[in-house]
């Protein structure tokens, strides 16, 4: 498939880069990797919620001369895993505090599988119980709190002609990647380690390792191995794994692997936050809403991990894409005994916008409006100022996600069709069909001053033998990367796309361009690339006076190499106040529509997703078919989240820690999707991108809900829609258990009440 050439846009769409390896069996998993020598690396987990740490006991009557063991009284240097907050330790200390179930405390390591088994039997913790917490709104310790406020919101209320009132949330959900967490550590000759592992950000583990073990950049190394997924799964964790690969290979000298099976990978990593989020929204009869009071508590687990970046994103997004006169947001996160939570794409938002837009389709319903002109009476528009005082100056493109949406989905038709069906629903009558909308907006890279605070830097170099090559710690994990900017590159140095080639994302031979997260990386560090070989093609031409394309050869054989490092540039205009938490919290912002049609079972009631129109603003489009497949994955997650995937706990402890109790979408689960990439470029950067990975996320799951109400008249509050959820609601009695609250709450008598 080709693209038409445009300014600011890159010719052509070639096959994927690392496709052809994958294909063939021969791309290399950290699990493919092989090092002569190496041992095998275990961890020893607490089974408590929370306890005292009194000791570690070694059973004498095992041979231990065969075993590497590690403790936190081996640790080198700091024992904390290097992060926002420095509060979680690499290895709890005998008299520490274990703060959740399976944290670890040991480390072992040998040389077979079998002998490792025996070894972990014959380890045993002694420790003192302390009391657990486990609801997040009995916690009285907070990782972080946002406020924001514009305009009066008690008066917006007390001038509306109906105040709608609701409380919803939303449980733990796993990024479930295709190829599990994976670390091998490799002793440095002249000391220090290099870690080879599935990661998303090398220099988080870089600088974990020189905190963690007291040694210097160049004595730390990270070298990403080909990655299967990540999804946010594999931002933050790895640095917990590689700090213990590396610590067994600095004790042992010899190469450790640290390889998790799908249990421990389920039972002790990151997941997406649960959320508690609760509206009052106050509307006119015409649908102009003006006012929102909107309170959102996040559960962060045990530790702060990346809690308080995903809260920024959450609170932020809270209200929706809509232009309130009236708003006050007040975000927290707290801290349970439970696993830490961390990042997951959306990184918060999916949380919050789910709430919010099922508290828009309510008040529709409430006002006798249908959910497609209140939005439209609503939605932002250039001009329109945000909760934090942002002024939407460009790209601002939710009407037209919304019309295209409604037009491809014949929404306004279809919705009139069920209606229709609902009245003349008899007994015999055993399914029932529902449509529903749901519309959101996601912000374009680092929140705030968080982009101009990293300080990334990218390189696109010339070899002396000729050779253009991108140096980037912008990592490849099934999105595109290693294709997109080659297609970049090539674009503005007009090369054909194999000619330009991509370095290994390892420390010791790429700069830091800062995390893969966040859809930054075909936006910022995208456009930093086409900036960076701009003036690598005006070097060239300045010294030949010939175009690049005839002339860079020569130029390396006359002039020898040429390596061009691009830092960022803060975007013109664009300024916040982390003080006040006001200005331009997003350079720019994508926007996104999804129209969701299901069926459900009336005596099970199952819901099956059977199609959805996905409608996505990214700026620009590079490629159209990752795009489009970045929309269709991120869709299919988002319905997952909606309907089957949960996670249950009991004493802090996941109980569906199995791929045969945690469930995802299947292929023969995946509804019939309809992409549609509308462009309206953000100016900041030269090819206009916005990015794309993290935004169908945040529609999926409350167009689904919105379809179900439609079907069966139910509202429900709480993620995802399970059959025992929809019967309650049908019904009128609490649904079971609030996800991922380990304690019975209280009824929530206010929600779905109205006043006036």
């Amino acid at each position: 498939m080709t693209i038409a050439a445009r300014p600011g846009r890159a010719v052509g769409a070639p096959l994927r880069r690392e496709g052809p390896a994958k294909l063939t069996g021969t791309a290399l998993y950290t699990d493919d990797l092989v090092f002569p020598g190496g041992w095998y690396g275990t961890t020893i987990r607490s089974t408590e919620p929370r306890a005292r740490l009194v000791a570690i006991d070694l059973d004498p009557a095992f041979d231990w001369s065969r075993v590497a063991v590690v403790t936190a009284d081996d640790i080198p240097g700091d024992n904390v895993v290097a992060s926002i907050a420095a509060d979680q330790p690499i290895l709890v200390p005998v008299g520490g505090e274990i703060r959740h179930q399976a944290e670890p405390v040991a480390l072992l390591a040998a040389a077979d599988r079998e002998t490792l088994r025996e070894a972990r039997l014959r380890v045993r913790l002694r420790t003192e119980a302390l009391p657990p917490v486990f609801d997040p709104l009995a916690s009285t310790v907070e990782f972080a709190r946002y406020d924001l406020a514009k305009g009066d919101v008690d008066a917006g209320l007390a001038s509306a002609d109906l105040v709608v009132q609701g409380t919803y949330r939303v449980g733990h959900q796993e990024q479930l990647y295709i190829e599990n967490n994976a670390m091998i550590a490799v002793p440095r000759a002249g000391g220090g380690v290099i870690v080879h592992g599935s990661l998303q950000c090398p220099y988080y583990v870089h600088k974990a390792l020189k905190r963690g073990l007291r040694i210097g950049s160049e004595q730390a190394q990270v070298v990403q191995a080909e990655t299967g997924g990540g999804f946010g799964g594999k931002e933050e964790y790895p640095s917990m794994i590689g700090l213990h690969a590396a610590l067994l290979a600095l004790r042992t000298q010899r190469p450790v692997r640290m390889i998790y099976d799908r249990h421990e990978d389920l039972a002790a990593t990151t997941k997406r936050h649960p959320a508690i989020v609760t509206h009052r929204t106050g509307v006119m009869r015409d649908g102009r809403v003006v006012a929102q009071d909107i309170d959102l508590v996040l559960d962060g687990g045990a530790y702060t991990t990346l809690t308080p970046v995903v809260l920024s994103r959450a609170t932020i997004h809270a209200g929706g894409p809509y232009d309130i006169p009236n708003v006050r947001i007040r975000g927290r996160a707290v801290m349970t005994n439970t696993p830490p939570n961390g990042a997951f794409r959306g990184f918060g938002a999916p949380q919050s916008e789910f709430a919010a837009e099922t508290q828009l389709n309510r008040v529709a319903e409430a006002i006798g409006m249908s959910p497609l002109d209140v939005r439209r009476r609503n939605v932002y528009r250039l001009g329109g100022i945000t909760p934090t005082q942002q002024v939407l100056r460009g790209g601002v493109a939710g009407e037209e996600v919304l019309e295209r949406a409604a037009e491809a989905s014949e929404f306004d038709r279809v919705r009139v069709r069920t209606a229709e069906s609902r009245g003349r629903r008899s007994p015999r009558d055993r399914t029932a069909r529902g449509i529903g909308l749901a519309l959101a907006w996601h912000g374009a890279g680092f929140t705030g001053s968080g982009e101009a605070k990293m300080g990334s830097v990218v390189s696109v170099e010339l070899s002396g033998d000729g050779v253009v090559r991108i140096l980037t710690a912008s990592t490849e994990m099934g999105q595109g990367t290693k294709t997109i900017f080659p297609q970049l590159v090539a674009a503005e140095l007009g090369l054909p796309i194999e000619a330009v080639e991509m370095a290994p994302q390892d420390t010791a031979l790429v700069p830091d361009s800062g995390p893969t997260v966040a859809s930054r990386t075909a936006m910022v560090v995208g456009g930093m690339t086409i900036q960076a070989a701009r003036r690598l093609r005006e070097a060239v031409e300045g010294r030949t006076g010939r175009p690049f394309a005839t002339s860079y050869r020569d130029d390396a054989a006359d002039h020898g190499a040429t390596r061009i490092d691009q830092a960022f540039e803060p975007y013109p205009g664009v300024g916040f106040d982390d003080a006040t938490y006001t200005g331009d919290a997003y350079p720019a912002f994508g926007w996104a529509a999804a129209v969701a049609e299901v069926e459900v079972d009336l005596d099970t009631f199952e819901v099956a997703v059977r199609s959805i129109v996905a409608v996505d603003d990214v700026g620009r489009v590079i490629h159209p078919v990752l795009c489009e497949g970045q929309v269709e994955g991120g869709t299919l997650q988002a319905v997952g989240y909606a309907t089957i995937e949960e996670i249950k706990l009991l004493d802090g402890r996941y109980l569906n820690d199995r791929l045969q109790t945690y469930l995802i979408p299947t292929a023969l689960d995946a509804p019939r999707i309809e992409t549609i990439l509308v462009e309206s470029p953000f100016a900041g950067v030269p090819h206009g991108a916005k990015g794309v990975g993290e935004l169908p996320m945040d529609v999926g799951a409350p167009a689904v809900v919105a379809a179900i109400h439609d079907a069966t008249g139910a509202w429900i509050h709480d993620l995802p829609a399970t059959p025992e959820r929809i019967m309650a609601a049908l019904v009128g009695i609490d649904p079971p258990g609030p996800p991922g609250i380990s304690t019975v709450s209280p009824r929530r008598a206010a929600d779905g009440d109205t006043e006036r």
